[in-house]
């Protein structure tokens, strides 16, 4: 297919396709002229995976070149394939080494090794969740901690039933591109839901205001 009938099936503009190519995201196309080039369904599915890391995901183009050349590469298992899409769906944070977050750090550590979760050190969504508790702490909500593992009861559930549901899929893009999308989005819906229990949780419990 030429470049045009790339954008429309993938609903990517030209241009973005030619930015994503410059870039390495997306493979060139087979030359056909000077200036023309075929394209085949390989390029539809990188150039909707590179996509959704960019503008679902919200990655740097170099992060999700990153992904995408990991992806791709030889030799590399499929879970650290998937590992590292769900690694960089991470954004870094600055923290403050202070009384609070020392005691945060312990705390994760000690809910990790309590259930089990076998977590690389790297990951950063360890300091994530580190960095959010000291801030309950600086703030005196240390009777979050009364609350922490029912987030970690729900967080659990909804990890094991998201894990089997993408590996279902058995193609390695697919699965990625769902953990990207998935994650993006689910962060959302999971925070929308929240919101809509505490409200009806309140109305149980303390009827209409």
């Amino acid at each position: 297919m030429r470049i045009a009938e790339l954008s429309r099936r993938t609903g990517v503009p030209i241009p973005t396709i030619k930015y994503y190519t410059r870039e390495g995201l997306l493979p060139p196309g087979e030359r056909t002229g000077p200036n023309q080039a075929q394209y085949g369904e390989a390029h539809v599915r990188r150039l909707k995976l590179a996509r959704a890391l960019v503008e679902v995901g919200g990655l740097s183009i170099a992060s999700a070149r990153e992904v995408l050349s990991l992806m791709f590469s030889t030799g590399v298992s499929r879970l650290d394939t998937i590992g590292k899409a769900q690694y960089v769906m991470t954004a870094p944070r600055d923290y403050t080494e202070d009384e609070a977050w020392q005691e945060a750090v312990a705390e994760v550590d000690r809910l990790l090794e309590e259930r089990g979760w076998q977590v690389k050190p790297t990951n950063p969504a360890r300091r994530t969740l580190a960095d959010a508790l000291a801030t309950m702490r600086r703030l005196g909500q240390d009777d979050f901690a009364k609350v922490l593992g029912s987030y970690a009861d729900a967080a659990e559930r909804v990890a094991g039933d998201e894990v089997k549901t993408l590996l279902h899929r058995g193609d390695l893009d697919s699965i990625v591109e769902g953990v990207v999308i998935w994650t993006a989005m689910g962060d959302t819906i999971l925070a929308s839901l929240r919101r809509l229990a505490h409200e009806a949780e309140s109305t149980r419990l303390f009827g209409d205001f």
